[in-house]
């Protein structure tokens, strides 16, 4: 046990004390502080876009009536005179407009885009401009008109059925529940791209330097597979420990901005205390640790430190068709029969199973269900990698990682 903790803790210190390590540390304090700085300078800026209006027709010219915090129009007394304008900088872009059988017809023209978020809300005013043309053409009146865009009354109830069968009122906690599954998914991805290399780059270049055939004469290569394993869960464990201190500290700054309250508005303690989340947390300890064993064969399985990447491809591969299943067909079609097998299929139920929970299409004893899977599955996965890693790290064979694993089998076999 002394070796086992001797080896864990010098894969640990070197790791945390590597300057990578400190620069992926701080990678996402960078790019929340760049993203919260610009959008600190867009809203203090107040620049505020200027489109030119160019029309013949006088009930046209009540578009500039209307504004918005990112732009207002400005009428103009000809096109040439708003190419002029906009040549000289004084206005952002010109509209063109004009009727054509009771349809509105308008052009944009523009240096640079107006960014889709202005486009979008132009669009939207043009839009309500054509009703009102073809409101006039029916001859409804205004408030005939405003009847018609009146949307329907939709509201969402969650429901339940206790033990007499009748149905109580619930609380619907599922838009925060996906917010948390989508951002548990995400994390889960980095850390598994992250440490799939590292774990995998640290037994290859022991194996590469020829180094390891004196550990394995002073240490069991069970030992020496589980304590490696250790060493680089401690840092990935690290790196959790940070951020989530990180936000606790800066929490009571973090939940004064506008969105945060708005989101917080919405968030009742039940939806952050419940099982829920206690799943996403096993899921993505699980999800790592899978992962992680996987990397670690594939690591053992080359000759050089150089061929890692490539002998890491399948773990790569394998947690993006789980990130891709989890994030786009997971959310849009939870149901679909494909993301129900999937959830349970381990590699792959880390990823889908937290978005089928978040979306409520599955229940609690599912959830069990696939945990005991990946867990087990894990156990199994773990003791077969550190069975077959002293055949593979004594293994050299230049035809690949497939005719590496053949051959350490073969060998395992032959030393029973």
């Amino acid at each position: 046990m002394n070796k086992f903790w001797v080896i864990a803790s010098d894969v640990y210190k070197k790791n945390v004390k590597s300057v990578s390590f400190f620069i992926m540390l701080l990678i996402p304090f960078i790019i929340g502080g760049v993203s919260y700085l610009g959008g600190h300078f867009a809203s203090q800026s107040g620049n505020i876009d200027k489109i030119g209006l160019v029309t013949e027709e006088n009930a046209l010219e009540n578009i500039a009536q209307v504004s918005t915090d990112d732009f207002k129009f400005k009428i103009l007394a000809s096109r040439k005179d708003a190419e002029k304008q906009l040549s000289e900088e004084k206005i952002d872009a010109f509209l063109v407009l004009a009727t054509k059988e009771n349809t509105l017809q308008a052009k944009l023209f523009s240096e640079t885009t107006l960014g889709s978020s202005s486009e979008m809300q132009l669009q939207q005013i043009l839009s309500d401009v054509q009703e009102s043309l073809r409101a006039k053409e029916m001859n409804l009146t205004t408030a005939e008109f405003a009847s018609l865009k009146q949307p329907a009354n939709f509201t969402k109830q969650k429901v339940s059925f206790n033990d007499q069968g009748r149905m109580v009122s619930g609380e619907d906690n599922s838009d925060v529940q996906f917010i948390i599954s989508f951002a548990g998914t995400i994390v889960l991805f980095v850390f598994i791209v992250t440490y799939a290399g590292i774990i995998a780059q640290e037994i290859a270049s022991e194996k590469g330097s020829r180094i390891m055939e004196v550990i394995l004469s002073s240490t069991r290569a069970q030992t020496h597979f589980y304590a490696k394993l250790c060493g680089v869960l401690l840092v990935a464990l690290t790196q959790l420990i940070v951020y989530a201190l990180a936000f606790a500290i800066s929490y009571q700054w973090i939940k004064e901005l506008d969105f945060v309250q708005n989101f917080l508005g919405n968030l009742s303690l039940q939806a952050i205390l419940s099982n829920f989340l206690i799943f996403i947390v096993i899921f993505t300890v699980l999800g790592i640790f899978i992962y992680a064993v996987l990397a670690a064969l594939c690591g053992s399985l080359v000759n050089k430190a150089e061929d890692t990447s490539k002998a890491i491809l399948p773990v790569t591969y394998l947690a993006l068709a789980g990130y891709m299943l989890g994030i786009f067909m997971g959310s849009m079609d939870p149901n679909n029969m494909i993301v129900r097998i999937t959830s349970y299929i381990p590699f792959l139920s880390s990823y889908i199973m937290p978005i089928r929970l978040a979306n409520e299409t599955v229940g609690i004893s599912g959830a069990i269900v696939s945990v005991g899977i990946l867990a087990i599955t894990t156990l199994l996965l773990t003791f077969a990698c550190a069975r077959m890693y002293k055949s593979n790290v004594l293994v050299y064979n230049d035809n690949g990682i497939w005719s590496s694993l053949k051959q350490s089998l073969r060998l395992m076999k032959s030393e029973k």
